[in-house]
């Protein structure tokens, strides 16, 4: 008789183990967390920094204009060669900024942010003047611009492409 009790007792125990192992369920895989819209907010900091680029030459300061761009960013120019890089771009920037009469004013009509709130696309319109040839009056061109943007790793905005044309509709 006693074996039956030790007997029953080994397979209660075995049941009740056999039946919690079965009763550990998985744990729920984590929630995505939700991804935070900043599109408004990335189009407001591209805006600003626009106005501030924009303040870099009318102060004539070639190194805080090209702050503005990547590392290895390029400048398109109309009429000219690809200029790469920001050392480089700054050295375009001291060149056209030797002008007395240079002047450059630009202003986005039209700000993109990617859904992946990565990169954005500007359109706008810019003005820039240069001194005439011989005393002849100054050179005075109109026209739009892109500017392609990527966030960088501290928030901020920096321009990947540049690209003035001459086009004015």
């Amino acid at each position: 008789m006693r074996y039956l009790r030790v007997f029953g007792f080994g397979v209660c125990l075995c049941a009740a183990m056999a039946l919690a192992s079965c009763n550990s369920a998985t744990p729920p895989a984590p929630q995505p967390t939700a991804v935070v819209d900043t599109h408004a907010a990335d189009e407001a900091a591209i805006r600003a920094t626009d106005l501030n680029w924009v303040k870099a030459f009318a102060a004539k300061d070639a190194p805080g204009a090209a702050s503005f761009y990547a590392d290895d960013a390029a400048l398109m120019a109309a009429g000219g060669p690809v200029t790469t890089g920001r050392d480089a771009i700054q050295k375009e920037f001291m060149g056209m900024m030797g002008d007395p009469q240079f002047a450059l004013t630009f202003s986005p009509t039209k700000v993109v942010v990617s859904k992946s709130g990565d990169l954005a696309y500007e359109i706008g319109d810019y003005q820039i003047t240069f001194s005439g040839k011989k005393r002849k009056p100054n050179v005075v061109t109109k026209a739009m611009y892109v500017v392609v943007w990527g966030k960088q790793a501290d928030g901020s905005w920096k321009a990947l492409v540049d690209a003035p044309n001459t086009t004015t509709d």
